[in-house]
């Protein structure tokens, strides 16, 4: 593509103004690539991306307000041709299959931008998929796994939260023992050493955040 001709049109969206800044500098000096709008939440994306129609949307996760995922997912209800990569810090395998499900086209880890980024929004605009090695390792590794259920889930994220069992009990109305017994089979699901244990994996893969 030459210098003149119809640059791809990019929407970056992430909370911290550093890293909207590093972006800016390295898209800065392609031709072929123009930043036309920046937001700094899920909510300010979507405004954004009403007001632009950009050709590829860079979106981060971890935001206030709104996150990025539950902004890609009204994004391409109203849009849905949008083009959006997810950049984050997280190749939990759970949320990488998350935001391939709401739509994304591309999921790049922040620590491989400069290597990576560039050509995976020429990609991505021109109608492929990409995915961050790490990723793609992360969602291989546990493609056998068994999910853990909704309510082991809920669980899971008291335990991490710092609960004893009588207390995530109490806050779920259920009895000690059932927790117990759910506490058991996500120690078996996750191949965890115990309750620590499980609730390092369940952030490390994306399954509960805090």
């Amino acid at each position: 593509m030459s210098a003149g001709s119809n640059p791809i049109r990019i929407l970056v969206v992430d909370d911290h103004p550093v890293l909207r800044q590093g972006l800016a500098a390295l898209v800065g000096g392609q031709a072929d690539l123009r930043i036309v709008g920046e937001a700094s939440n899920g909510r300010e994306a979507i405004q954004q991306f009403r007001a632009h129609h950009p050709d590829v949307t860079l979106m981060d996760l971890q935001m206030p307000e709104m996150n990025g995922l539950d902004a890609m997912i009204a994004i391409r209800g109203e849009f849905p041709e949008a083009r959006i990569i997810v950049l984050t810090t997280y190749a939990g395998d759970v949320q990488v299959l998350r935001a391939l499900k709401a739509g994304a086209r591309g999921y790049l880890l922040k620590n491989s931008l400069h290597k990576e980024l560039l050509d995976t929004i020429r990609g991505v605009h021109a109608g492929k998929k990409a995915l961050s090695q790490e990723a793609s390792l992360q969602i291989a590794e546990h493609a056998a796994d068994d999910d853990l259920t909704p309510a082991e889930i809920r669980v899971l994220r008291l335990i991490a939260q710092g609960n004893a069992n009588k207390e995530v009990a109490a806050q779920l109305s259920v009895s000690e023992e059932t927790v117990k017994g759910q506490v058991r089979s996500i120690l078996s699901k996750l191949g965890a050493n115990d309750r620590t244990h499980a609730a390092v994996i369940g952030l490390k893969r994306g399954i509960i955040e805090i």
